[in-house]
């Protein structure tokens, strides 16, 4: 009998660390946040850069104030949404099974991917060349929605693969790391300057 027990959890141990070696413990690489936030945040002097480069041009202030204030919107919008996808995914993982969490992750970045292509058509559209505005050539980003957006559900998904492995207190503390000021964007008003 006691054979019996000891093979178990010889054979338990075994599968514990075979598993964690496949999976290469993929989940504490949630680095994608931080690089996602510094492309956003890398856009707004760009677009102004753009549009003081119209203003000069033109003789007219007023284009890179009504700019600023039409990008602090769009910008804005873009900000709470990444706010909550991040709050979502990390509930997706918390309150669900893999299973679920996966169909939860998903609806959640589409709706993250389709408020990236609409700021991203929105600054494309401001600053593409424009004979009428006199500019020389377009401005380049950084910021392709659909690689981000595809990059970020495979961090997602090692994460929860990852959380999966976890007790609820080690889950809870790194799943909230996701929320920290480090992955929070930057004010509008402190990019605009």
């Amino acid at each position: 009998m006691k054979r019996y027990n000891l093979l178990i959890v010889l054979l338990l141990l075994i599968f514990n660390v075979t598993t964690a070696q496949k999976k290469k413990s993929p989940a504490a690489d949630l680095s994608i946040l931080k690089d996602t936030k510094s492309k956003i945040e890398a856009t707004v002097p760009l677009v102004i850069q753009h549009l003081q480069a119209i203003a000069t041009k033109e003789g007219d202030n007023n284009i890179v104030i009504n700019g600023k204030t039409a990008l602090g919107k769009e910008y804005g919008i873009l900000e709470s949404e990444w706010f909550l996808y991040r709050n979502n995914m990390k509930n997706c993982i918390m309150n669900n099974s893999s299973k679920k969490a996966k169909k939860c992750m998903e609806y959640h970045t589409q709706y993250l991917r389709n408020t990236f292509i609409n700021y991203s058509n929105y600054i494309s559209n401001l600053t593409r060349k424009n004979g009428y505005l006199g500019v020389e050539g377009d401005t380049k980003f950084e910021f392709k929605p659909a690689d981000i957006a595809t990059k970020l559900t495979e961090a997602y998904f090692n994460a929860n693969d990852a959380a999966g492995r976890m007790k609820a207190d080690q889950k809870r503390e790194f799943l909230g790391t996701t929320m920290s000021d480090d992955n929070k964007l930057a004010p509008y008003a402190q990019l605009a300057q």
